[in-house]
């Protein structure tokens, strides 16, 4: 569920100008490992000016703990690749990471009830734990670490960020990563890429004479087709098509993607417009209904979590998905180098009746995942002072480049990665990432808006999915924050709204008919009202509001 942003947020300058009062501050003390703790034997801190990075006025050695709340996240071998050692010789800040093993959100609630957790926390912004942890009082506002520590941190932040983040006490909690305001939008969205994508495998789609999938009678007679003449792949059965994983909450791919795909409006007239009732939404439900009923819908989808996806993908075992194509790069390289012809190559997918081009949501100013400070972190002019530093050009240029001369070499005034660094890149991701370390393997606060001054060119199998989503990307900066959170009264009716939609999605693909799809899908609509959902559209529609008012004077 999405975290709101509930109350107006003060002006930038007005950040900025507190800030430069409070530089006196500088030579404060705090108490080593116990964090906001009183400590009986303080460390003093050294002092950092506004008109030069905080993080150069100490690079003694210290290791932060950083949880990140992704049980995928591989990532987490701080130390042992060129780019991470470089940034320790230089900051002096290793990272040891904390990665879940089994369910994030149970890991995480886990650390909030006992009230301790680790120095740095990396989540999605949307996360119910976001909430919870700032009312809980157990992260720190970056604007007064900030003020405290290292005023420099306002020059390398961007004011509208701030401002989106900004809480009814008037502080800042996180920062995004792969955020992008609207005023970046216009600078920057001729570039602008989508993840959302309806891929095929090229050989597959192909020599079925590349079948328009964009009609349910297209899309169910190509699956069809595809399962007559490809029946197995490597001696194991094709799966047709693949969607995200099935969560408690419903699937993403059977959501906003397959809304988006058919152009359904977020807004009409100014009002927030519920997609989920659009006739075109429910023709195509029952279109994967109807699949279902065929054979089409391979009992897999239904089970199957991120790393079992990932290997059938690997192993193309998918005709079609739905998907997301930054998630599987590393098997799209290892099909490409064992058969360029295998990959998965994005074409025009489920359409509205009109046929009109998808609608794909590109980047917004609420980013993607946010990372906050705890309470606990053992150094907190350091902990924000890193926190600078990665969000800072330079910052940026060493986590996606990594060290020159190592990785990369000045090439025309410009950095370049070396041709075997590069070489790397385009073929074995995971093995860039092992050997490198750059590019965004720490991808905690990626800023592509910078970074992309440095990226390569793009190249096969990935370029056609980028460019096949150029000109169909859009913000919706508007519409993010808008579902209430945590035990408020419209908050637990969303909750429950939720949970029973992620029980209702799969019912309804495996209706044995439209007639009993029909009697499920009215069964949702009515449990839903009587939960009480003109609450949550009533506060949904507030909360839009206040977005398009705080975005207009950004």
């Amino acid at each position: 569920m999405n975290i709101k942003a509930r109350r107006w947020y003060k002006p930038a300058l007005a950040i900025v100008t507190a800030s430069l009062l409070t530089l006196t501050t500088a030579c404060s003390y705090f108490g080593g490992s116990k964090g906001a703790s009183d400590n009986a034997n303080p460390v003093p801190v050294q002092q950092a000016s506004a008109n030069e990075p905080g993080w150069k006025a100490d690079t003694s050695p210290i290791t932060f703990d950083w949880y990140m709340n992704f049980s995928w996240y591989t990532g987490s071998d701080w130390g042992k690749d060129p780019t991470s050692q470089y940034i320790t010789k230089k900051t002096g800040v290793s990272l040891n990471f904390i990665v879940p093993a089994g369910n994030e959100n149970e890991k995480l609630n886990t650390m909030i009830a006992s009230g301790k957790l680790p120095d740095f926390i990396t989540l999605g912004w949307s996360e119910d734990a976001v909430k919870k942890m700032i009312e809980g009082k157990l992260v720190l506002p970056l604007n007064e670490l900030a003020k405290e520590y290292d005023p420099y941190f306002f020059k390398v932040t961007d004011p509208a960020k701030l401002a989106w983040y900004t809480q009814p006490d008037g502080n800042v909690y996180g920062y995004p990563n792969a955020s992008s305001s609207p005023a970046d939008f216009a600078k920057y969205g001729e570039n602008y890429v989508s993840n959302q994508v309806f891929v095929v495998r090229k050989d597959m789609y192909e020599a079925l004479g590349k079948p328009d999938m964009r009609t349910p009678e297209g899309f169910l007679n190509a699956l069809k087709m595809a399962r007559e003449k490809f029946p197995q792949v490597n001696g194991q059965p094709l799966i047709p098509l693949g969607l995200h994983e099935f969560t408690e909450n419903g699937n993403y791919s059977l959501e906003s993607y397959l809304q988006n795909f058919l152009a359904l409006p977020m807004e009409k007239d100014g009002k927030l417009y519920d997609r989920t009732t659009d006739p075109e939404y429910v023709r195509w439900l029952k279109t994967l209904r109807q699949a279902n009923q065929e054979g089409l819908l391979a009992k897999d989808i239904f089970i199957d979590k991120r790393a079992q996806m990932e290997e059938k993908i690997a192993q193309g075992r998918y005709f079609a998905m739905l998907y997301q194509r930054s998630d599987f790069n590393t098997q799209q390289n290892a099909l490409y180098a064992s058969d360029p012809d295998s990959v998965y190559i994005a074409v025009d997918g489920p359409s509205n009746a009109q046929l009109d081009q998808p609608v794909l949501s590109g980047p917004v100013i609420s980013g993607w995942t946010l990372t906050l400070i705890s309470k606990d972190v053992k150094d907190k002019a350091r902990a924000i002072r890193f926190l600078e530093y990665m969000i800072s050009e330079e910052g940026q240029k060493d986590m996606y480049m990594g060290e020159e001369g190592v990785t990369y070499d000045m090439v025309d005034g410009k950095p370049q990665f070396k041709p075997e660094a590069l070489k790397t890149l385009n073929t074995d991701r995971s093995a860039f990432d092992t050997k490198y370390g750059a590019s965004h393997k720490y991808w905690m606060q990626m800023n592509t808006n910078i970074t992309d001054q440095w990226k390569p060119e793009s190249v096969e199998p990935f370029k056609q999915m980028e460019d096949w989503t150029k000109g169909k990307t859009v913000s919706r900066s508007e519409f993010d924050q808008l579902n209430p959170t945590g035990n408020s009264p419209e908050g637990i009716i969303n909750t429950k709204i939720t949970q029973l939609w992620g029980k209702t999605l799969p019912q309804l693909l495996l209706a044995s008919s439209d007639a009993e799809f029909d009697q499920i899908f009215q069964d949702y609509l009515s449990k839903r009202e009587e939960y009480g959902l003109a609450k949550v559209q009533a506060y949904q529609q507030a909360e839009y509001e206040k977005n398009l008012t705080k975005l207009k004077a950004q």
